[in-house]
This record gives structure tokens, C-alpha cells and sequence, in this order.
């Protein structure tokens, strides 16, 4: 059963990776992702603008694992200035030489800002291979236009119930791979009766299902939890697969449309960050969390 997928020359990306997006930094980033890689996860996916790269490359260096033998993401925050010197400082917190992807956090700036920069970083041996994340068809095509590399990722928000079929098809089209995150659906959509309709039968947990049904599709994902018992089932993926008609029932829970966009409500714009601060604050006062992706 297919565990990984090629996305550059030499540079193959395991399927199943473990995120730690809102994993506070310090000692729950480090024993979340030590759980992890003792689970079998061999794909580690962080970012500067989570604050928490040093405490992976503290559990990255106690597993005993040698460099090689797993594949680490960050990402580029594109507030900030320079993609190469940023990445000079991720690989001193990560504890490591190189990553084996670096992408652009967001189309923050237009979709073409950065990537000279990140051509640059690939050209220096910095990282593996580098790509985006959060880019629609049409901001991709900006990046294409211009740029000499092509990105070998496009990480965007990817369930069922974000179904994005048009995106999906075109940045294959164009020889990009798609990268799911929210996965999960952040726990809001785990009791839909669909959902654990499929999961009952197949005795497994609807997480499972979700993360199942995008390896259907060659589609990584980096599925978040806080929880060591989840982090082992959310590894427990292949060892079944759906059927034809499973993944009929999931792909109809789609809510996008099919949608060609990344994502419905950007945040890396000047109303999404307003957004952003007041759910963040909601959060802390008690109105809800987001243990899981």
C-alpha cells in the first residue's frame, strides 16, 4: 500500500505526517512529536509562525532517528523580509543542515514575492525542494508565470468536507502535489452520521476514515493531536482501504463546491488577522479549542 509520493527529483514525501499547528511551544511540542515518531510517523510538519520549531528539533534529536529517516517541513512567515535568512535561523531551532520542504506559509504580499527567495534557498541546498501553501489555481498560475522552479507542493485545508476537486485537478495538471491540513476538521464534523455511518463499518475511528479517504487520493496529511492514544490511531491508516462506493458517500459532504480556492476565509488579510485575534480570544475564554486538526 502506497505510503509516500515523489515531489521532486530524489525528494519523496511519506504520506502520513504529524502537524503541530496551536501545539503550544515548549515541552507539549516536544512530547506530542517524541509520541509521534515512536507511532511510526516519519514526516514532521512545523512553520516559523508557530513558535514551537526548536522544541521539534529537541524530540527530533532525543528519537535517535537518524536525519535521513524523517522528513521535516517548515514554513515561510510572510510577514517577515527574507525567506533565506529565515530559513538560516528555522534550521539552527530545528537542529538540522536542511529541510526537506519549505514552503510559503501564504500568498500574504502576492503570490510571487517570495518565491525568488525560495528559488534561492533551494539553490544553496537549504531545502529539498520548496512550494506553497494556501495559493488558489489562479495565484499559482502568477507563480508559474514567473518563477524558474516549479513549487512541488500546494498545502491547502482538505477533508471531505473541504473537497476541493477543481484545486486538486489543477495543481496536478500543472505537476504540483496537494498537501492536505485541517484534515480532521478541527473535530467540528467528527459526529457527522455519514461519516461514522462509514466508520462503523470498518470498526474504525472517524478520524481514520478522514485521513483514509485523502491516502485514497495520494493526498498527504498531517493530522494534530495532543493525545498519545489519537496519535497512534491516527497512524493506523493502512491497513484498510474504501471502497468505491465509501468515497462517494464522503466526496457528497463537500461544502466548497468543488472550489479551485484554498481556502474560503484568508486570514492573511487585513480582515482575516481581525478575525483571527477575536477567535483566537474567544478561545481563551473558554468558547472553544482546537485540540486536533
Amino acid at each position: 500500500m502506497r505510503r509516500e509520493i515523489e515531489i521532486a527529483p530524489g525528494v519523496a514525501m511519506p504520506l502520513l505526517g504529524f502537524g503541530v499547528f496551536q501545539i503550544p511551544a515548549g515541552a507539549a511540542t516536544e512530547e506530542a512529536v517524541g509520541w509521534a515518531l515512536e507511532a511510526g510517523y516519519r514526516h514532521v510538519d512545523t512553520a516559523q509562525a508557530y513558535g514551537n520549531e526548536a522544541d521539534v528539533g529537541r524530540a527530533l534529536q532525543r528519537s535517535g532517528l537518524a536525519r535521513e529517516d524523517v522528513f521535516v517541513t517548515t514554513k515561510f512567515a510572510t510577514g517577515r523580509d527574507d525567506p533565506v535568512a529565515e530559513l538560516e535561523r528555522s534550521l539552527g531551532r530545528l537542529g538540522i543542515g536542511e529541510v526537506d520542504l519549505y514552503l510559503v506559509h501564504n500568498p500574504r504580499g502576492g503570490p510571487r514575492r517570495a518565491w525568488p527567495a525560495m528559488e534561492r534557498a533551494l539553490e544553496s541546498g537549504l531545502a529539498r525542494s520548496i512550494g506553497v501553501s494556501n495559493f488558489s489555481l489562479d495565484e499559482l498560475d502568477s507563480l508559474l508565470a514567473a518563477g524558474s522552479v516549479r513549487p512541488a507542493v500546494n498545502q491547502v485545508q482538505f477533508s471531505p468536507f473541504r473537497y476541493r476537486r477543481l484545486l486538486l485537478e489543477g495543481c496536478r495538471a500543472r505537476g504540483v502535489e496537494v498537501e492536505g491540513y485541517g484534515s480532521l476538521t478541527h473535530g467540528r464534523e467528527l459526529d457527522d452520521p455519514t461519516l461514522a455511518a462509514v466508520a462503523r463499518q470498518h470498526r474504525r475511528t472517524p478520524a481514520q476514515i478522514l485521513l483514509r479517504w485523502s491516502i485514497e487520493r495520494a493526498v498527504a496529511v498531517i493530522p494534530k493531536s495532543v493525545h498519545r492514544e489519537r496519535i497512534g490511531e491516527n497512524a493506523a491508516i493502512f491497513d484498510f482501504e474504501l471502497t468505491a462506493e465509501d468515497i462517494a458517500r464522503l466526496d457528497a459532504l463537500d461544502r466548497t463546491g468543488g472550489a479551485a480556492i484554498a481556502v474560503e476565509r484568508p486570514w492573511w488579510t487585513p480582515r482575516g488577522r481581525v478575525r483571527r485575534v477575536r477567535r483566537t480570544l474567544w478561545r481563551r475564554l473558554g468558547g472553544g479549542s482546537r485540540r486536533d486538526q
